[in-house]
């Protein structure tokens, strides 16, 4: 009879595999005498209220304060949570600290309309350079805010704008099912959104093309809500970004960041160019995988042979930290401490332990990172992609005051998958004919799935935002002939497209927080552009490390022109495209 092998309680995983979270907060009684002391602050905070004009430094740097230490709070509260769900006094702490995020939003509110009512000038003063981009950001949007009576009423509307999006997650996470299907050890399971994109990457095409079609036909069922659904969505955008004097909602979308338009359309306009090199891609897929044709099934399962590639945990950190040499001793050195000796990462499985891999922490204390490391060649690239993570934030945090220790969504992707490239780069350097295969196509399927995948996502949502603000309808014919022309022109002859595939777009939950898939592609390009940069010369590592510095202290677009990216231009793209040439290139050799 075989063992069963059980999963291990968190007192069963050794201390140095753990992380140090008493950095953060000493103990649980600490954090609840220091949650009580937050709560009090948050009363008296009214004292500002109608007085800016003569406290406005003390408001800003008081709210200052508060809302690090919430986050200290916050954040010990939910990862004690993610280390045991079953630890009932973490789900306490957890929902504790949730009611007091909207205690502190709700007491806090009143300070960004006082400000938008004060002179400029008062504004401008020296006394505030703190606070000065900050401040600088509000002044830009004063004309797109609306009275004190408009913004109200709009606050209040905005929970009924939030309707197709909790509709849509209500539909994708409990109300559809999938079905039954059978697996490669032919066992009949239930399909779920998670054992649907395991069984895509079977070898077992028959296995792949069931899997596929319960899937869609599940969708095809609803297709009609889920069209009303997201049309109503696309409204909500065009509605808001007129009313807040937006020129589209793209430019709304793109505005608090301050990101031109251009470098949406830039982006499609240079993938369009390289399209013909994803159609070679294609082909070779097609060849590798012994087909006539491709279909939507056949687009992730490797086109390599999965190799037996095991590794511990401490062995795949010295891989990790040899492959980021090119970033400089102190960088390799600082890593090291994090991920061996100080306790920055919380590496193995347990009960109740949160699935998945995240990097987190709060100003100040340590960039934690969570895993759920299984010796497996992916853990290590995971190790490598959260580290990226924690050390833009270990930089940021240690160069910028509090107001600009985070990073924008635009820029988070970027130092990860840096990270992610350098480790591939060393890996196949050092790599074997079948790992370098591997590793090449494992890369050639990042470049699709983030850049062209995501563009081609992007493009949608343009389409669909453009054709609301001229009044044509979004009946599901037209989104679905929409989806299709754009399936057609990014997929070419090379895959043969099913009917159902039109609806894909009805299954894409990032669609309903607009304009938001870009960053995807943007932030992958701005890594492998940051690449060759890096491994050309030592000054460009100082940039790129200046970069990871900045925080939030800039616009992003200004943070990556500092470091000699220019993102106003597609350059950084179609470098990045060029590379996806070369690895191609380079499969076909092998």
């Amino acid at each position: 009879m075989s063992k069963i092998i059980k999963q291990k309680k968190r007192s069963e995983i050794a201390d140095e595999y753990k992380w140090s979270i008493e950095v953060l907060v000493e103990s649980d009684e600490v954090w609840k005498a220091d949650f009580e002391t937050l709560n009090e602050k948050i009363d008296a905070f009214a004292k500002y209220k109608g007085k800016l004009a003569e406290k406005l430094l003390e408001c800003l740097t008081e709210q200052a304060e508060m809302s690090e230490e919430f986050e200290r709070l916050y954040v010990y509260a939910n990862m004690k949570f993610h280390e045991d769900a079953n630890e009932s006094l973490y789900q306490g702490f957890s929902d504790m600290a949730s009611g007091l995020d909207s205690r502190l939003m709700a007491a806090t509110a009143f300070i960004e309309p006082e400000i938008l009512a004060l002179d400029e000038n008062l504004i401008k003063s020296s006394k505030f350079d703190l606070f000065r981009h900050k401040l600088d950001n509000l002044l830009r949007q004063k004309a797109h805010i609306l009275s004190t009576e408009a913004e109200e009423i709009l606050a209040k509307v905005n929970e009924l704008a939030e309707a197709p999006d909790n509709i849509f997650n209500i539909l994708d996470s409990a109300d559809i099912k999938f079905g039954a299907v059978t697996d490669e050890k032919g066992n009949t399971v239930e399909l779920t959104h998670g054992r649907y994109s395991s069984l895509l990457l079977s070898s077992n095409r028959e296995i792949r093309k069931n899997v596929w079609h319960n899937y869609y036909d599940s969708y095809w069922n609803l297709k009609n809500t889920l069209a009303a659904t997201y049309s109503a969505s696309v409204k909500k955008d065009v509605f808001f970004a007129k009313i807040r004097r937006h020129n589209s909602a793209m430019e709304e979308a793109l505005f608090y960041d301050n990101i031109p338009t251009s470098v949406y359309t830039n982006l499609i306009d240079t993938v369009h160019e390289f399209l013909p090199e994803l159609h070679r891609y294609l082909r070779l897929r097609k060849k590798n995988l012994n087909l006539s044709e491709i279909r939507a099934y056949d687009l992730y399962t490797p086109i390599i042979k999965d190799l037996d590639y095991k590794i511990e945990y401490k062995d795949a950190v010295e891989l990790t930290l040899k492959s980021l040499a090119p970033l400089g001793e102190d960088y390799v050195k600082v890593a090291r401490a994090g991920l061996l000796h100080e306790g920055w990462v919380d590496v193995y499985e347990n009960v109740g332990k949160q699935s998945g891999a995240y990097s987190w922490g709060a100003y100040g204390s340590f960039p934690y990172i969570l895993l759920n490391y299984q010796n497996k060649l992916d853990d290590v690239f995971t190790i490598a992609h959260e580290l990226g993570h924690s050390m833009h934030s270990y930089y940021a945090w240690k160069t910028q005051p509090y107001v600009y220790g985070d990073y924008s969504i635009f820029l988070a992707e970027i130092a990860s998958t840096v990270n992610e490239a350098l480790l591939m780069d060393y890996m196949l350097k050092e790599g074997e004919t079948n790992m370098r295969a591997f590793l090449i196509n494992e890369w050639l399927e990042h470049f699709r799935t983030t850049i062209f995948r995501q563009t081609l996502f992007a493009e949608f949502e343009l389409k669909t935002h453009q054709m609301s603000e001229t009044g044509e309808p979004l009946t599901l014919e037209v989104l679905n002939a929409t989806y299709r022309s754009l399936n057609e022109k990014y997929y070419g002859a090379e895959v043969t497209l099913d009917d159902k595939l039109d609806l894909e777009w009805a299954r894409i939950s990032h669609f309903y927080s607009p304009f938001y898939v870009y960053q995807y592609a943007t932030g992958y390009s701005a890594a492998m552009a940051f690449i060759t940069r890096i491994l050309s010369s030592p000054i460009e590592v100082e940039k790129y490390l200046g970069f990871l510095k900045a925080g939030s202290s800039d616009y992003p677009l200004e943070i990556l022109k500092n470091a000699g990216l220019n993102m106003f231009e597609p350059t950084p793209i179609r470098e990045a495209l060029n590379k996806f040439s070369e690895l191609i290139t380079e499969m076909e050799k092998i």
